[in-house]
């Protein structure tokens, strides 16, 4: 019994020690106070986003029809209806991103019209995937309903991080939160090269199982909406729509005639080079586009 409190002094001040070197509880983020974020992976965090880089949906021209889907799906989520996860894949260029930056913006204004909650828009890097465990318990635990963005998705050979999106997505025991909905572009329709399955060794017993592998990741995408290359009239059609919008002091001949030069420099056509043609005729004009 006299031995008890020369034992328990040590064994506190161990404790003590071990209480100082264990990292702090991580506060979980706040999705009150703005519509949009972007999570920091580092600081394992959601950082708002005052001003989110948007065009207006009407001001995309040529995809018309992945605009209402993608629509559609969004204000589903948004009323508490089923919807799909949804990925956008194909050319560079034609508005795969500004067109979940302008659905979001949009759905804004038909909650605040319609009387239903206001989605956020929430956005993860491809190098911070590894947080995304920690991303989806404070979305989870925010109880609204989130967007969950990723711009460029697309995974290299030998990277297995794509193995922790399949079971987020669909599949697992909790799986994606019920308040959680994933975007994705990308150039790839399956997110890899069409080699990290082809490249393996011969030995395998089924080479199919390989394959199946490569693609079952898009695959839980319930919604996949195809960007392609758009041809001149449509390319002039977008370079109309954003100088009638924007009030740019030029005649059409004027306007197609430098728009198609433009497009010859780039080597390409597309609603990218679209829009970088309308800035810099605008930067030319002395003509605000704000």
């Amino acid at each position: 019994m006299s031995d008890r409190p020369a034992t328990t002094a040590p064994l506190r001040r161990i404790a003590d020690a071990l209480e100082r070197l264990a990292p702090a509880p991580r506060p979980r983020s706040s999705l009150t106070g703005a519509d949009a974020f972007v999570w920091d992976g580092e600081a394992q965090s959601l950082s708002p986003v005052e001003r989110v880089n948007r065009l207006d949906l009407g001001l995309l021209t040529g995809i018309d029809r992945q605009a209402d889907q993608l629509r559609a799906n969004t204000v589903r989520f948004a009323r508490g209806l089923p919807a799909n996860n949804a990925l956008l894949w194909g050319a560079r260029g034609m508005g795969k991103s500004s067109l979940v930056k302008a659905v979001h913006g949009h759905v804004l204004d038909d909650a605040d019209r319609d009387d239903f909650p206001r989605p956020a828009l929430v956005e993860i890097h491809r190098e911070d995937m590894p947080g995304l465990p920690h991303l989806l318990a404070d979305l989870r635990q925010s109880g609204r309903a989130c967007i969950l963005f990723c711009d460029d998705l697309s995974f290299e050979a030998g990277d297995t991080s794509y193995k922790s999106l399949k079971t987020v997505l669909e599949g697992g025991l909790e799986g994606r939160p019920g308040n959680v909905l994933f975007y994705a572009t990308s150039n790839r329709r399956h997110l890899m090269p069409r080699d990290m399955a082809e490249n393996q060794p011969d030995d395998r017993v089924n080479a199919g199982e390989t394959g199946d592998e490569k693609i079952s990741l898009s695959e839980r995408f319930g919604l996949w909406l195809g960007f392609h290359g758009c041809d001149q009239a449509t390319y002039l059609a977008m370079i109309d729509r954003y100088a009638e919008h924007f009030e740019l002091p030029v005649d059409r001949e004027t306007l197609h005639a430098e728009a198609k030069s433009w497009a010859l420099t780039r080597g390409a056509r597309n609603g990218r080079v679209a829009w970088q043609f309308i800035q810099d005729l605008a930067g030319r004009l002395e003509h605000p586009l704000g």
